[in-house]
């Protein structure tokens, strides 16, 4: 497993590094999917009989009320936008990298922190904390003071999670295409970012 305090010493220096405009900000990190968006989502999924449908059709509710907490980007900078658990990994020389770097661009260095914090704390309040420190330490500019830095991580897993439904639906049955969609969706409903499990993180490291 990474060491939290090694993921954040590398998302402070990634923080650092400047840029000279950093681009446009993407839909994907600060858009919601939204309620009607859910329920036509979930209509089609209950239509054409998907084995996952009743579970998110349950998880419907939770993942519009976390869209509630979505705020704008501010303090703009370059960063990651895709620093997900697969693309941190050990090399050589026994040094974290940070790999995978198509999606980089503009984005608010908090929020790409909050996203961070979930990844590689989820239910480890000590490990949210060592992550947090190190960052800070390290002179990271991003901050983790309330629910609106998990914008980027609720956007996203939104968009994920519907971009694979979909993946799904197109897909023919039997197909190796549905069964790779369809293990897609099951990460979120089986690990979901809840608002309980979001806020305990938030206390952790406030």
């Amino acid at each position: 497993m990474v060491d939290p305090a090694e993921v954040g010493c590398v998302v402070a220096r990634l923080h650092q590094v400047p840029a000279d405009g950093p681009g446009e900000l993407h839909p994907w990190y600060q858009e919601p999917v939204g309620a009607a968006g859910w329920d036509a989502l979930v209509q089609d999924l209950r239509v054409a009989d998907a084995p996952f449908a009743a579970e998110l059709a349950a998880l419907r509710d939770e993942l519009v009320a976390l869209e509630s907490w979505l705020v704008p980007p501010a303090g703009v900078r370059l960063c990651h936008r895709d620093l997900w658990a697969d693309n941190v990994r050990s090399g050589p020389d026994g040094h974290l990298h940070v790999i995978d770097w198509d999606n980089c661009g503009a984005a608010d260095p908090g929020q790409e922190l909050g996203s961070a914090v979930f990844e590689f704390g989820r239910t480890d309040p000590g490990r949210a904390r060592s992550l947090i420190a190190a960052y800070e330490s390290a002179g990271g500019p991003g901050r983790v003071h309330g629910p609106g830095e998990f914008s980027m991580l609720i956007a996203t897993l939104g968009h994920i999670t519907e971009l694979a439904a979909r993946s799904w639906l197109r897909a023919a049955p039997g197909s190796a295409e549905r069964a790779d969609a369809q293990a897609w969706v099951r990460e979120t409903l089986d690990d979901p970012h809840t608002r309980d499990r979001l806020l305990a993180l938030l206390r952790a490291v406030g």
